[in-house]
């Protein structure tokens, strides 16, 4: 029989201390190309990573290499972020940089977290 060693969880809520926000965008007005942001959708506290070597290959097939990891508590159907909606981070690190959604995936080992893959948008 196996032995039962508790493995404490990957990320808890101590490890959430960085602020995001989700946005949803609309076309410029006037003939201009490009987006502007409409309205700000949810604001939550989320830990931030690098993209991870499984998320690599996601990475590579969109061309892009600046992709993080965003885990954040699972809002429950309050707002469920989809690949149409971009994000920021409210830390110096990423000061005015929008990121685009790539993937949105639920955490399987912690039911409580969602994972998000996200790349800079230009």
């Amino acid at each position: 029989m196996r032995e039962f060693k508790y493995k404490s969880p990957r990320v808890h809520t101590g490890d959430l201390r960085t602020p995001i926000s989700f946005y949803e965008h609309e076309p410029n007005d006037g003939p201009l190309p490009g987006e502007k942001e409409k309205k700000v959708l949810f604001s939550s506290w989320a830990k931030i990573d690098e993209v991870w070597l499984k998320d690599l290959e996601i990475a590579k097939s969109n061309g892009t290499l600046s992709d993080i990891t965003i885990t954040l508590r699972d809002p429950q159907g309050e707002f469920i972020p989809t690949n149409g909606h971009y994000l920021s981070i409210d830390s110096p690190e990423y000061i005015s940089k929008r990121y685009n959604i790539i993937h949105v995936q639920p955490n399987l080992q912690d039911r409580r977290f969602i994972t998000i893959v996200a790349g800079l948008s230009l």
